[in-house]
């Protein structure tokens, strides 16, 4: 009778012993598995479309140099013009005369030198017999010669002043062009007023090869280099596709648009494209850094936070991240992550932070 107390004592210790292991055991069931994916990083390709606007290679508005008349224009609206060529004359009566008063200035001046210095050797020559001129008169005569000198140097620069002048009553192209705009004609009167007084007389740009300038917003200045490649369009030309390469960046933002000027040079021989013209300018956006790029599935928000949901020993840990680029079926985040972590793949509120699941690692579709 002892023994039969003894064995059920010891069937009874161990029933309780395997119920209490049973309640330690998480409680995962068929009904509470998620799917999930291994994280890991990875880089995002999106595209952005912004506006450009095609402008001359170079450009420059030609005002007068001094007040004067149109005398002659050899150029109009559309005219093909090459470095150095002359575009206009300007008649300034008063320029010609002070040219004039000038140049008989100096012809006097070189007169009274020559006169002065001449002498000046007779006299050197003959106080080299003894007693023959004083001392001071010698002197004399060398400074005549010097003040003379001077005086001629003067009249020279004088001269030189009104020559320089009168050539800026020629109008000549600083670089080969096309004249876009002209604003006199002959007999006008043209004075050289700040510009926004006046309009310019003429202007001239460089057609041959343009500028295509993009401004690009703050966020997405991180993506791009010199000699990336761009895509753009005009309306003006439907279903051509031009390329260009990334020639120059401003290297800081603009404080009113928050955005980087970013130009790039377009061949333009054939005229095909006018400056002046605007074009939407397709922009790849590739990270050269890896980083974390999930479905857009995987991210869950609400009124407070934006999250992820991780699994770790079974249990759901809300992850606070902010999103980076996305397209329509991923996007970039970045938080509290690493390499290895195990995701949700469709996460939401509704799955509770600090609750018991069943990790269905990378199901098949």
């Amino acid at each position: 009778m002892k023994t039969y107390h003894f064995i059920l004592c010891l069937l009874t210790a161990g029933l309780l012993a395997s119920c209490q292991g049973k309640q330690r055991t998480p409680a995962v069931t068929q009904s509470n598995s998620v799917p999930t994916f291994t994280l890991k990083e990875g880089t995002l390709n999106t595209t952005m479309s912004i506006p450009g606007i095609l402008q001359p290679y170079q450009t420059v508005d030609l005002y007068a140099k001094e007040n004067g008349f149109v005398k002659t224009m050899t150029v109009d609206v559309g005219s093909l013009v090459h470095k150095g060529q002359l575009l206009m004359t300007l008649d300034a009566p008063e320029m010609t005369a002070a040219l004039k008063q000038s140049q008989e200035d100096l012809h006097s001046k070189e007169a009274i030198y020559r006169g002065s210095k001449a002498n000046y050797d007779r006299l050197l020559k003959t106080s080299r017999t003894p007693g023959t001129i004083s001392p001071n008169d010698l002197d004399m005569a060398h400074a005549k010669m010097s003040a003379d000198s001077s005086s001629l140097l003067a009249a020279r620069s004088a001269y030189q002043l009104s020559s320089d002048l009168k050539d800026y009553l020629e109008v000549r192209a600083p670089f080969d062009g096309v004249i876009s705009s002209r604003n006199v004609y002959n007999g006008a009167y043209v004075t050289p007023s700040d510009k926004s007084a006046n309009k310019p007389m003429l202007t001239l740009q460089e057609q041959a090869k343009l500028r295509l300038v993009v401004d690009v917003p703050e966020a997405a200045t991180s993506y791009f280099a010199n000699k990336d490649t761009v895509h753009f369009t005009v309306k003006t030309i439907p279903g051509k596709q031009f390329v260009a390469l990334v020639n120059r960046m401003a290297g800081s933002l603009d404080s009113q648009l928050r955005s980087e000027q970013m130009q790039m040079d377009i061949p333009n021989k054939s005229k095909e494209l006018l400056p002046g013209m605007f074009a939407q300018v397709t922009l790849q956006l590739t990270n050269t850094k890896k980083t974390f790029v999930v479905p857009q599935s995987a991210v869950a928000q609400n009124s407070q936070r934006i999250f992820v949901i991780r699994v770790v020993n079974y249990k759901t840990q809300w992850v606070d991240i902010k999103k980076g680029r996305e397209t329509t079926d991923s996007l970039e985040v970045y938080g509290a992550l690493k390499t290895g972590d195990l995701l949700i793949g469709h996460a939401t509120d509704e799955i509770k932070n600090g609750v018991m699941v069943n990790a269905l690692e990378n199901p098949k579709k």
